[in-house]
Order: C-alpha cells, then sequence, then structure tokens
C-alpha cells in the first residue's frame, strides 16, 4: 500500500515551529514540497518595526530595494538603496515593497529567531531578509534556487504556489518576463492560495513558483538559504587548486610510442592527462574540507570584520578574567568539521586546527567570557586571540555592557 502524500497544511501549535519533528519535516518537506505551516510562532510580536527597517534601509551598509508596481501599465520599478529618509513619507499608499537583506545583522532581536531552526546546519543559512509592503505590495510572480521560510511579522499577506511539481503534475513554465529588470514570470498559475497571518510560516523548497500580496501592511521575515551553484563551487575549488599547484608537475609521456597519426589525441594521452590532474588531488577529501569549510565561511557574506589593534595579551586576559566579554562581529561566520583525530574550526574563510571539543564550542559562540576562555586548550585560547586581532571578536567590558 502506497504512503499517503504528506499534508501542505498543518498547524503547530503544539510542537511549533513545524507541527512536527524536525526530522519528519526533512524526510518530507525539505526540497521536495511546500508546507504552510499556520501557528509557528504563535503570539509572534514583529522584533522590528516599520519605522525601524526605514531608518535601516537608510544606511550606506546595508542592502536594500524598493519594488513598486503600477498595476495600470503592468509595469514593474526598481530601486536600490540606500534611500533618503525624506523619501518615505512621499510614496504611496499602496503598491511598493521595501526589502533590506542580512537583517539579523544589525538586529540582534532579528537574530534571536535564528535558533529555532537549528535543526538545519547553521553555515546553510544565509540571512533574515525583512520586507515592508504597503497594502497591495508585491515583488511578483517569481521563483528562488534556494529553500525560504516566509514567517509573517505583521499584518496579512496572501501567498499564492504552484506545487504542481509536488503534486505529480510536471514542472512548472519558468520562463521570464523580458520587460523587466526582475525575473519575474510570463505565467503563474497557482495550486494553492492561503492568507498568512502573524506567526504562520510557509515553507518553500528552491523552485517553486510564487507571488505574495500585502492584504494590509505587513512585514514579512524570510529566512534564506545559501545554496551555491555548481559553477561557484568548481571555479572557487579550481582557483584554490591552481593557487597551490606546483609548476613543476607538468603533463609528461616518459612511456610515448610512435605515433600512428601525428594529429590523434589517443587514450593513452587522455589517460596522462588525468594523471596530471590528479596531481593536484582534487579527490582528496581532507583537502576538499578544508577548502569547503573556508568557502562556506565566506560566500555571499555582504559584509566582513575589520582588524583591530591587539591589546598585550596579558591586559586582555586581565580583562576576561575580570568580567569582560567577547562579542562575535555579527558578520563573522563559523562552521566546524571532524579532521583526523581532532577538529578543523572556520572563520570567515580562516581555519585552526582543534579538538573537536573547542571547535565545536568556538562555532557556536556569540559571546566568550572569562571561564568558557579559561576553559579552552592553549591551542583554543590561541585562536580566539588571533581572532580578536582579525576583528572577528570585539571585547567588551563591564562598563560597555551596561
Amino acid at each position: 500500500m502506497a504512503r499517503r502524500a504528506p499534508p501542505f497544511e498543518v498547524d503547530a501549535a503544539s510542537l511549533p515551529p513545524l507541527g512536527m519533528p524536525p526530522a519528519l519535516f526533512l524526510r518530507d518537506y525539505w526540497q521536495k514540497r511546500p508546507l504552510l505551516v499556520r501557528n509557528a510562532f504563535a503570539g509572534f510580536v514583529s522584533p522590528i518595526s516599520p519605522e525601524d527597517l526605514a531608518g535601516l534601509a537608510c544606511e550606506d551598509a546595508a542592502l536594500s530595494r524598493i519594488v513598486a508596481h503600477d498595476r495600470g501599465e503592468d509595469r514593474w520599478l526598481l530601486r536600490h538603496g540606500p534611500f533618503p529618509e525624506a523619501m518615505f513619507p512621499t510614496l504611496p499608499q499602496h503598491d511598493w515593497t521595501l526589502l533590506v537583506q542580512d537583517v539579523d545583522k544589525w538586529d540582534a532581536d532579528v537574530a534571536a529567531l535564528l535558533p529555532a531552526f537549528d535543526f538545519l546546519p547553521r553555515w546553510r543559512i544565509d540571512d533574515v531578509m525583512v520586507s515592508f509592503a504597503a497594502p497591495g505590495g508585491s515583488v511578483g510572480a517569481h521563483v528562488d534556487q534556494y529553500d525560504v521560510f516566509l514567517l509573517q511579522g505583521q499584518g496579512r499577506r496572501r501567498w499564492q504556489i504552484d506545487a504542481s511539481a509536488a503534486l505529480g503534475k510536471g514542472e512548472p513554465p519558468v520562463h521570464f518576463r523580458l520587460d523587466s529588470e526582475l525575473k519575474l514570470l510570463q505565467r503563474f498559475t497557482p495550486t494553492h492560495d492561503w492568507i498568512l497571518e502573524p506567526g504562520d510560516m510557509l515553507y518553500l523548497p528552491p523552485g517553486v513558483p510564487h507571488h505574495g500580496v500585502a492584504e494590509d501592511a505587513c512585514l514579512t521575515f524570510s529566512i534564506g538559504m545559501r545554496a551555491p551553484a555548481a559553477s561557484e563551487l568548481i571555479g572557487d575549488f579550481v582557483d584554490t587548486l591552481i593557487a597551490d599547484a606546483d609548476d613543476t608537475q607538468r603533463y609528461h609521456d616518459p612511456d610515448l610510442a610512435p605515433a600512428s597519426d601525428a594529429n590523434e589525441i589517443d587514450a593513452a594521452a587522455m589517460q596522462r592527462v588525468i594523471e596530471a590532474l590528479n596531481v593536484l588531488r582534487m579527490n582528496d577529501p581532507e583537502r576538499l574540507g578544508d577548502w569547503f569549510g573556508r568557502f562556506i565561511t565566506l560566500y555571499r557574506s555582504a559584509g566582513e570584520a575589520a582588524a583591530s589593534e591587539l591589546p598585550p595579551r596579558i591586559e586582555f586576559e586581565w580583562a576576561l578574567a575580570h568580567g569582560a566579554r567577547l562579542l562575535r562581529h555579527p558578520w563573522t561566520r563559523t562552521a566546524w568539521r571532524r579532521a583526523g583525530k581532532g577538529a578543523r574550526l572556520y572563520v570567515a574563510g580562516l581555519d585552526f586546527t582543534l579538538s573537536a571539543r573547542d571547535a565545536r564550542k568556538l562555532a557556536a559562540a556569540d559571546t566568550i567570557d572569562g571561564r568558557t576562555y579559561a576553559a579552552l586548550s592553549q591551542r583554543a585560547r590561541d585562536a580566539v586571540f588571533e581572532l580578536l586581532g582579525a576583528g572577528h571578536f570585539q571585547l567588551a567590558t563591564p562598563e560597555e555592557d551596561a
């Protein structure tokens, strides 16, 4: 007897945020089928206001956009920030959306949403984008090539999706309109139509066409995933191999036999090409692991830490022992993996050889106090001090915390 298809809608009031154990969600929905989760965050109160979001969109370092729709001419307008503060009161009362990327890097309360998604590898999560939409505001029908969780923060938004593939009806058409710089779909035929209230959340796998329209003024939080294209992975890895390659290692043919056809690339030549490439150790799991750890902790980072002047180490350690804390830079990403008898810690493209215990602890550390620091090995403490100098940690005294 065939297993019954899982539902497209669940209520998570008794088991937030997914309405089911994470293992079940990953088995039945992750990268397979969309899911509307009612009450994913029951009683949700937005950690940021529309006014604060607009203020952030005025900052030079923030990545922000405004998408507006002229319904009469079916014309879409895209503008990039930063925006002047005086512009916002002049905007119309409907049909526009403000989107700001990486709000979790700017606002600790928004970042506090992320632990709810710890059933996923943290290095897979890209950012929390927050959008404010006036009534009727939308960015058009489109597809994303990454997983996304769309959490309704304020107001109501109508979401339509085309789940044809999950229903076994074939892949939906994904041809783009030619009259807009936005990648909008030429055709969109929804199979599901929902209105989300605050605390409701829609999960979409890659490639699912969707269209969201604000029923009233609303805020939406988009927790998006990092999904490097194969071309990006290959390109970066090959660049690393080239940078490390030894130019003395070359194609060679000491076993060359007289050519039967001087213009032919024969099977023996191709075998030598393969051997020349294998010298680069492209299939070395340790080398590959180190490259990926460095790559993924830098990939799609819109900001970076800046090196700072190091205090004398004795003064730094005295401060930690007397109530100071280290705060991880909001743009600094971390990950770790087991390697040999120990582990490797990756921090914004840097790597450190540590024990698994220390690597796990530092990868998870948003803050490090004196007790945590004292419990680390000497090698891990050395890594922390190096990361402080590189700007990935900042020293905060008790007076500054107050």
